[in-house]
């Protein structure tokens, strides 16, 4: 059922793109275009970072002028793997440190997400990423190709939040011997802070192993959390994809589990149930929920004055959908405002310098995915 919805919904939206991008309350401009983009962060100076699932890391200006960064990790292309996510340290501009994550290859035919950091030199030429140190990693590396999730954000106080997916093996999102279906925080430089809510059952025999993975968890029991931001009072959201149904979007809390895969709003693809969120209050429920789904990419919390009406919500990148979903955020609760049919799978969407809304478009099947710039109309 879940298959033929999402068929009828693509269908519609293919057939009335035109029609979608001519009734935008914003202004589309595209500046350029890329082989599998999955992520971008802003520097300093107005230009863009932006991944390519395949390994490359490119320096983008807003007239589309690229540039490439020299050394990038071996990712582990495949499925949901490759290259994903990038982020400038809090301090960037005095110590010039960039953090990646991407899917690293393991022993056996498994594999698991990676997280980097670096320091980014740039010239007129292109950059060049130096002292590469893998901070932090997925345990245990499994087999299979989906679910990294390995979206990164800073908080206010320079902390590293990154989130952890299921890799599709379910039961270790609820598993403290694992950081696999978790948000995890850690200290810029990968160690972790002595205040995370589980570091006392590090000193527990029952939670020890030479791993010691634990102390780094935050909260727990995510599936697909592909997009994570915090909000103008610091706090942090996150949104994951479901399995056949119920796509999330979660106000994240220290120590908070969010019941995957015990309980969700949606069920397994083969047709089995897996009992909502209401049938077991123990675990915390989602501020949004979607059914039908759409299949979130990324997550952002908008702070800028160019869109005034808009300043502290919230906007999702909809791959299923083709859209861009905004939403307003009222403490711990949450509801879906508008959506914006864009006419392609959105893969990623930040705020630009100057208040504009720039949106990565996923790879299209006619041809690369555009980096786009909104403005007001």
């Amino acid at each position: 059922m879940r298959t033929r919805i999402l068929t009828l919904v693509l269908t519609g939206l293919m057939a009335s793109g035109a029609a979608a991008q001519s009734g935008l309350p914003f202004d589309v401009k595209v500046i350029t275009d890329f082989d599998e983009p999955w992520a971008m962060t802003f520097l300093p100076d107005g230009r863009l970072l932006v991944t390519e699932k395949k390994g490359n890391l490119l320096i983008v200006s807003e007239d589309g002028r690229k540039l490439p960064v020299r050394w990038t990790p071996d990712a582990d292309y495949g499925g949901q793997g490759g290259f994903g996510d990038v982020a400038l340290h809090p301090d960037f501009e005095n110590n010039s440190l960039v953090y990646m994550s991407y899917a690293e290859a393991g022993v056996g035919n498994t594999r698991g997400a990676a997280v980097a950091r670096a320091k980014l030199d740039i010239s007129d030429r292109g950059g060049r990423l130096s002292d590469v140190e893998v901070i932090w990693r997925q345990y245990p590396k499994v087999v299979g190709y989906g679910h990294y999730g390995h979206r990164l954000a800073f908080d206010n106080d320079g902390y590293l939040f990154i989130s952890s997916g299921d890799r599709q093996k379910f039961t270790p999102a609820q598993d403290m011997q694992s950081n696999i279906g978790k948000i995890v925080r850690l200290n810029d430089d990968g160690s972790i802070p002595e205040d995370n809510p589980f570091v006392d059952y590090y000193s527990q025999d029952a939670f020890v192993d030479d791993e010691g993975v634990y102390p780094e968890i935050w909260s727990l029991g995510h599936r697909n959390p592909l997009g994570i931001a915090f909000d103008l009072d610091g706090n942090l959201w996150d949104i994951e994809m479901g399995p056949a149904g119920g796509d999330e979007l979660n106000f994240v809390v220290r120590g908070g589990n969010y019941g995957y895969p015990i309980v969700s709003n949606g069920d397994h693809y083969d047709g089995r149930e897996i009992p909502d969120h209401d049938t077991r209050p123990e675990f915390l429920k989602p501020a949004i929920w979607w059914t039908p789904v759409i299949s979130p990419g990324d997550l952002m919390v908008y702070g800028g004055d160019l869109f005034a009406d808009w300043r502290g919500n919230a906007f999702a990148a909809g791959l299923s959908s083709r859209a861009i979903v905004r939403m307003e955020l009222d403490g711990e609760n949450a509801r879906e405002v508008e959506r914006y049919e864009m006419g392609a799978r959105i893969r990623g969407v930040a705020e630009g310098p100057d208040g504009s809304i720039w949106v990565l478009e996923d790879e299209r099947r006619e041809s690369q995915g555009r980096l786009l710039k909104l403005t007001p109309k």
